[in-house]
């Protein structure tokens, strides 16, 4: 250590430190109460007041007990106190420092009481930490406890390591770089350095906390001799420094020198465990725990808990806790918020139960801990008033947790409630409440009341609360009004923007489709200083996403990666979801290895994206196994699954798959409720769907919404029942929108009920006139009947109305590059050898029975020219080219924008036939799945 000796040798200039005198400090080793007499010569003047300079303790062994508090406590002035000071030290051989001091803090006289704490160290029961925190409790500061350390000092007393030792860590806790710089060099001078490994314990402490790490560890490569508290002192500091590797390869040098772990070292490394996402390490210090036999701390099993819950290892986590013989609050506390934070609420409340039974009370941690893990705003409600009811006032931890939980449903009538409660219990002084509620206004689309909280703040808006509103204002779509509030909270506020400030600004651009002011600001960004990272990227491809701009998301991410930003859990999940609505099954399948590659598949929401992928890209048998390797399944993944089936018309296997989910304890919500009712949609199962909408709402309180009640009308349709479904309609509990006319008009067509149609078409034409799916979907009804007069009144309409024809057109991909073939427009290069091979088709499918469908023709043109035009369907085009160029096995993908029609419907399942080829197709929401001549949707489409 001789070179850091030499950086310090200048420091004892300022600060002398002579070898101690032994009357002043007692060894706790060597002290006996019976037999040990000693004196304290202090030489102080703190004030103008004199104090005793001479006190003579003689320890007796007929005093055994510590003076009576009675008369001290009685004290009603500083000259009182002082007065039974002086006596009790003449008087009695023990007296209770601990009360003298906090007197002497009771009447502001930091002097007289540093003066006790410093010279009685370490015979007093006072810890240093505990010092300092009852010198701030009485409103002094705490720097001052070093200034008079100084003092008494100068005014001539010595002290020996010990105390110094104790400075050190006090230097470390206030940052007083200068006085601990002047302790080592006086320190130096003694030789103490190397001699005492107290001193240079603290020492590392010291630079650890207030210089650097490779100090410390300099200091204690530098010692020829290491004892226990050395070791764990340099494991804390390189652990506070965040030098995890260091810190392990610490510990298992220790463990060859058979050095002794502390507890509280080992609680460090695990923390560290937990927040790192350090499973294996963990388990081996796991290990270590079990055979240092620290399995009976119940402080280093709370940790283990912690650790293996903040990792998914909830199971390890509830081993642990059923191992321990001793359990504190703190040990039900974490192993129900581990139950809690993995989503396992009923498990948590079955703790709280046996809890309560083995005679341990909850406390505001215990419910905390409930109310965060409640996703449903009943579940938190009903803990609220349990805790309510132990006795326990609600904190802002408590309201926080209440308003996340309604904020998601976008309950706007209950977060005001509990904005009314927070009001009259004066909670709005909590910075933290006070931003939840910005959010929670923002998160249920009250923006007015959001903007009327923000300017109540005034001075205590932090860059929270800006950010809060700024982002409901772009995710609103109201970006120039967010871009003007980011400008205010520079100006007016002296805020800064930070990365989140901008993301915002960043997502909602992207989202209003307006990806290019989206990268604008990413250029701004680092104008400004601020680098874009990840979350700037994912930020546009969920806009992108968002808004249906599917093919820039696609660009943005190639962007991203030439920028060298690495994708996230979130920015796969984003992509992943693009490329299903692309249908780009060779992109995903490529996405895939990458997240096997990268240990991103254990992310249960980016499991359940490729889930989501290879259903809507057709591959619901990948999806299967994927779904079913899930360990502890989110909703979302259930819902997604359950979907699936539904867009491939598996009504039976969908409600398999939502009885599994009821089994595991997973409760449906909404999103579930709209996923069961399209299975029963999907699937012609009439029966089953109106016993599901009555459960919805009856058992899981669900009120259904506007998604719930097309879904029924569309069943009832399509299932020929349509005075029920017009019935429905009329019944409805909210206002029919165009979704819903939409699906009886899509119902009445199929079944040719002119009459009902023509209501439908009316409402329609009202609430949106220029949706051209409406005018075809009657052109197709009037032509079916032949009532071509009333075709062309149709057209005329469009005409004068200015609709315009959705483009038609369907593509397939083949070798990493997709074909599109449009109804109207640019024909494909190889359309000559496509409509040859299709002409073959057709001849050998005419032989094996087929007869072409000509009613979805709906122009008037003879039988020969409707056969013509229905060889030019662009899903004919694309499955033929399929045949031509895509060798092997491999199912032929098509993907078509608009319902195919029932004629190229039987043309697949002929193809499947002949060319002995699955052949998946895919319009919207439904998916085709042809083999062996049949279709998974049964034919109900």
């Amino acid at each position: 250590m001789e070179n850091l000796s030499a950086t310090l040798r200048h420091c004892h200039t300022s600060f002398s430190l002579r070898k101690p005198n032994r009357r002043y400090l007692i060894n706790p080793l060597k002290y006996n109460h019976s037999s040990t007499c000693f004196s304290l010569d202090i030489k102080h003047a703190l004030s103008s007041e004199s104090i005793p300079t001479s006190v003579s303790l003689a320890l007796s062994s007929s005093s055994s007990e510590l003076y009576p508090l009675t008369e001290l406590k009685n004290c009603d002035d500083l000259a009182s106190v002082k007065a039974v000071h002086a006596r009790v030290m003449k008087m009695f051989d023990r007296f209770d420092l601990e009360s003298l001091i906090s007197r002497y803090l009771e009447f502001g006289e930091l002097g007289y009481a540093c003066a006790i704490f410093f010279m009685g160290f370490p015979r007093n029961q006072v810890s240093w930490m505990g010092f300092l925190e009852e010198v701030e409790s009485f409103g002094l500061e705490r720097h001052r406890v070093l200034e008079e350390f100084v003092q008494l000092q100068s005014k001539g007393v010595n002290f020996d390591e010990v105390v110094l030792a104790m400075v050190l860590r006090i230097c470390s806790v206030l940052m007083n770089e200068l006085l601990g710089f002047t302790i080592h060099g006086g320190l130096i001078k003694r030789g103490a350095v190397r001699s005492d490994t107290r001193v240079v314990s603290a020492l590392m402490g010291f630079y650890g906390r207030c210089v650097s790490s490779d100090i410390a560890n300099k200091v204690f490569d530098e010692m020829p001799e290491r004892d226990d508290l050395a070791w764990n002192e340099i494991m804390m500091v390189n652990l506070r420094s965040g030098e995890w590797e260091k810190a392990v390869e610490l510990f298992r040098e220790m463990q060859f020198c058979a050095a002794k772990v502390y507890d509280r070292t080992m609680v460090k490394l695990l923390q560290v465990c937990s927040s790192k996402g350090r499973l294996e390490e963990g388990r081996q210090i796991h290990g270590y725990v079990l055979r240092l036999g620290f399995e009976a701390n119940v402080s280093v099993c709370n940790s283990l808990i912690v650790m293996y819950s903040r990792n998914g290892e909830v199971e390890s986590s509830r081993k642990v806790f059923d191992s321990m013989k001793d359990r504190d609050l703190s040990s039900w506390n974490s192993i129900i918020s581990s139950y809690t934070a993995l989503g396992y609420v009923d498990d948590a409340m079955a703790l709280l139960e046996e809890m309560e039974r083995c005679g341990f009370k909850p406390d505001i941690v215990t419910w905390n801990s409930l109310l965060s893990g409640q996703g449903l705003y009943r579940s938190a409600i009903a803990i609220l008033k349990r805790m309510q009811v132990s006795g326990l006032k609600p904190n802002s931890t408590s309201i926080t947790s209440l308003l996340q939980a309604v904020a998601e449903p976008g309950l706007l009538s209950l977060g005001k409630a509990i904005h009314g409660y927070v009001i009259r219990n004066q909670l709005c002084y909590d910075v933290y409440v006070e931003t939840t509620l910005i959010d929670m206004y923002v998160k249920t689309g009250c923006l007015p009341y959001a903007k009327l909280f923000f300017d109540t703040m005034d001075e205590k808006k932090n860059v929270v609360a800006w950010n809060s509103l700024i982002s409901g204002l772009s995710y609103a779509g109201l970006v120039q009004d967010a871009e003007g509030l980011m400008s205010k909270m520079e100006k007016e506020g002296g805020i800064k923007p930070d990365a989140v400030t901008w993301n915002s600004l960043v997502y909602g651009y992207a989202s209003c489709g307006k990806t290019e002011k989206a990268l604008d600001v990413i250029e701004k960004m680092k104008r400004n200083k601020v680098e874009p990272n990840v979350v700037s990227w994912t930020a546009i491809l969920s806009g992108c996403s968002k808004n249906g701009n599917f093919r820039n998301a696609l660009k943005v991410f190639i962007n991203m990666q030439e920028e060298g930003v690495f994708p996230n859990s979130a920015t796969v999940s984003t992509l992943l979801k693009v490329l299903g609505c692309l249908s780009l099954l060779h992109s995903g399948k490529e996405v895939h290895c990458f997240c096997l590659k990268n240990n991103l598949i254990s992310d249960a929401y980016v499991a359940t994206a490729l889930v989501d992928m290879y259903t809507r890209s057709g591959d619901l048998r990948s999806a299967s196994v994927l779904f079913w390797g899930i360990e502890n399944k989110p909703l979302a993944s259930w819902n997604c699954m359950i979907m699936g089936h539904a867009m491939f018309g598996q009504g039976q296997e969908g409600i398999a798959v939502f009885n599994k989910m009821l089994e595991a304890g997973v409760e449906p919500d909404a999103i579930t409720f709209t996923s069961v009712l399209s299975l029963c949609k999907n699937s012609g199962l009439v029966r089953e769907g109106w016993e599901y909408f009555d459960l919805m709402r009856s058992r899981y309180g669900v009120t259904p919404s506007i998604e719930h009640c097309s879904c029924m009308v569309d069943m009832l349709g399509r299932s020929g029942y349509l005075d029920e479904a017009w019935d429905f309609i009329q019944t409805m509990p909210m206002k029919p929108d165009a979704t819903i006319w939409g699906a009886f008009l899509s119902s009445c067509k199929i079944h040719r009920d002119v009459e009902l149609a023509e209501v439908a078409w009316k409402r329609l034409q009202v609430m949106e006139p220029h949706n051209s799916a409406n005018y075809m979907m009657m052109i197709s009804l009037y032509s079916s009947l032949n009532r071509w007069e009333d075709v062309e009144h149709i057209r005329d309409s469009m005409r004068s109305q200015r609709v315009r024809v959705q483009d038609l057109w369907s593509w397939i991909q083949i070798d990493q590059r997709v074909h599109v073939f449009y109804a109207e427009g640019e024909a494909h290069p190889d359309e000559g050898e496509i409509y040859f091979e299709l002409y073959r088709l057709v001849s050998e499918m005419k032989r094996s029975g087929y007869v072409p469908d000509t009613s979805c023709i709906h122009q008037n043109e003879s039988e020969a020219e409707k056969e013509k035009l229905l060889l030019g369907h662009t899903e004919k085009l694309a499955m033929t080219y399929g045949l031509i160029r895509k060798k092997g096995s491999d199912p032929i993908r098509v993907v078509k924008n608009t319902s195919i029609c029932s004629d190229c419907h039987t043309v697949a399942k002929y193809i499947t036939v002949l060319r002995n080829r699955e052949i998946v197709l895919q319009e919207g929401s439904r998916i085709h799945r042809f083999r062996d001549g049949q279709c998974s949707c049964n034919d109900s489409w």
